[in-house]
């Protein structure tokens, strides 16, 4: 059974940095996608940070150049550094893992993800 838990939600300032992390569990798939999405109070889920089995990272405008995701495959958790903090990063924040490496056109779908953590929440204040 796949599972992933998310950590390291909290509340910070404008300008601050959090570390979300994503423990990986039951999860045997050796090319595949994984993500960060997020969800705003009334907006859509949206796409923040993709990475994918070989390594490669896709971010969305908003995030890029502030945002980090990685992987560390020997302790099965994935990873999102967040920088430079805004009000408008204020949401709750998944990870989610397909389990086939998705194609450029399919990766930005939260639809193509097969497994989701239950969230944590990142509050940004100005």
């Amino acid at each position: 059974q796949v599972q992933l838990v998310e950590s390291g939600g909290g509340s910070v300032q404008a300008g601050g940095s959090l570390r979300l992390s994503c423990a990986v569990s039951g999860f045997t798939y050796n090319s595949y996608s994984m993500g960060w999405f997020r969800q705003a109070p009334g907006k859509e889920l949206e796409w923040v940070a993709i990475i994918d089995s070989d390594g490669t990272t896709t971010y969305a405008n908003s995030v890029e150049g502030r945002f980090a995701i990685s992987q560390d495959n020997g302790k099965n958790t994935l990873y999102l550094q967040l920088n430079s903090l805004k009000p408008e990063d204020t949401a709750t924040y998944y990870c989610a893992a397909a389990s086939v490496r998705l194609a450029w056109w399919a990766r930005l779908s939260s639809a193509r993800y097969n497994y989701w953590g239950q969230g944590t929440q990142v509050t940004v204040s100005s």
